[in-house]
């Protein structure tokens, strides 16, 4: 097969790679078993508990369970030993994120301890992943427990679901890894991915049946939700693939005695989004902290108030206003987070490397400061628009059946996509240059 050393590898020369390298095979089957195998894993069933009374609490509302059910696939909805998945893996790794910034002795096993300090690093969120994980069982076999089978105690039962659930979501920790090591992609990220397109089918079945038996209204209402969920896919690549690229210039080299090497100019990138999915999931998990209080309490004033949180009160603005004020004010907190225009503008200029027309150090920092802060204000209010405007499509056009599946959701189906794509170019391209070396 003729190839070009100038280009990304085509998509016939991806599925040769894919049959002929046996590598790359290995991976995406190791892939695809285990994400086989957390499937299966979601519809093993927890003993001891009346599956018909919990479902009805559901039906009636369980919006907290409904937004949860997406990043399992229906794991918290089926009641299966992977009712958790990933949840407490993902929270933990936010936490160790957090923390990072906040501990120095943290700080510098991410910075200056290279692989070890990395190792470490991801030792301690498997801990913290573990601990997270039982507090979060402990909660939810709680919520469970009025739901329990008769001739169960309080006690027994609360301690099996702990222990029933904390083992799958452990399970599902360990196949992620694997999946990283061994794979292709991102773990944690592909099981959520897989978890989320697991929901697909149910909704656009609503969606048929619907389309079906409604007006013509209602089949207005569904083209225009369905595009607009298309033209925010097509954004959310414009958005997460854009980044401001800031010119720099290395200054000449001596080398030797009579030779000098030219400045080379290059450009640093900026990320329009920097905070990626981030900035939504805290958003998400702030704006329902009332109503898992409110549901573990029973306190009737909690309930109250975190009734004026939802999408769907008779204030929707409310929700809307304040959802959109959390994804920025976090868009800003995450950003912090993983750009420090200080330290790129040390790094620059030990390394000799200058932004034209800037001086380097703190002016450097300075300026690469203002940059990134009207970046992160772009990406901010795109993030804000993405997460409202499908919400208020819904509510206009009173087309429920893809509730659940908003901007969290699309924001982690198009960034895995494009990651995992990426990762299966660079093998593909890694291999075409492994077979020129050995011509």
């Amino acid at each position: 097969m003729l190839i070009s050393r100038g280009r990304n590898p085509s998509a016939g020369e991806i599925l040769t790679q894919l049959v002929q390298a046996k590598g790359l095979r290995d991976r995406v089957l190791i892939t695809l078993g285990l994400l086989l195998m957390v499937r299966l894993g979601i519809y093993v069933p927890m003993p001891g508990i009346d599956r018909l009374a919990f479902q009805e609490f559901i039906s009636k509302g369980g919006q907290l369970i409904g937004f949860l059910d997406i990043f399992t696939g229906g794991g918290l909805s089926t009641l299966g030993v992977f009712a958790l998945g990933i949840l407490p893996f993902i929270n933990a790794s936010i936490i160790i994120q957090l923390l990072t910034a906040a501990i120095p002795s943290l700080e510098e096993l991410q910075k200056n301890e290279g692989e070890a300090g990395r190792r470490k690093l991801a030792q301690i969120t498997r801990y913290v992943a573990l601990g997270w994980g039982i507090l979060q069982s402990t909660v939810f076999a709680l919520i469970l427990k009025q739901y329990a089978l008769p001739g169960l105690s309080e006690p027994v039962f609360v301690i099996q679901t702990t222990l029933a659930l904390v083992t799958g979501s452990m399970v599902v920790m360990w196949v992620s890894e694997v999946i990283t090591e061994r794979g292709i992609g991102q773990g944690a990220s592909l099981v959520i991915f897989v978890n989320i397109v697991a929901t697909l089918p149910k909704a656009l079945g609503s969606t048929v049946e619907l389309a079906q038996s409604g007006d013509r209204s209602t089949v207005g209402g569904i083209v225009m939700l369905v595009l607009v969920f298309l033209v925010t896919i097509v954004g959310i690549i414009f958005v997460q693939e854009g980044n401001r690229r800031i010119p720099i210039v290395s200054a000449k080299r001596q080398v030797g005695q009579s030779s000098t090497l030219a400045a080379r100019q290059s450009y640093l990138p900026l990320k329009l989004n920097a905070g990626g999915v981030m900035p939504i999931i805290f958003a998400s998990a702030v704006i329902f902290l009332p109503l898992t209080i409110a549901n573990v309490t029973r306190s009737p004033w909690l309930i109250q108030a975190a009734s004026y949180l939802n999408p769907n009160s008779s204030t929707p603005w409310l929700y809307a206003l304040v959802f959109f004020s959390l994804i920025c004010g976090f868009s800003f907190f995450y950003a912090t987070l993983t750009v420090n225009p200080v330290d790129i503008a040390t790094n620059l200029k030990r390394s000799g490397v200058a932004v034209p027309g800037v001086r380097p150090g703190s002016a450097t920092a300075l300026y690469l400061s203002g940059v990134q802060n009207r970046l992160t204000l772009l990406g901010a209010l795109f993030l804000g628009a993405v997460a409202i405007i499908p919400s208020a499509v819904e509510g206009a056009t009173q087309v429920r059946t893809f509730q659940g599946l908003g901007a969290t959701s699309l924001l982690i189906l198009v960034g895995v996509a494009i990651d995992t794509a990426k990762q299966v170019q660079t093998y593909v391209i890694s291999q075409r240059y492994e077979g020129m070396v050995r011509q």
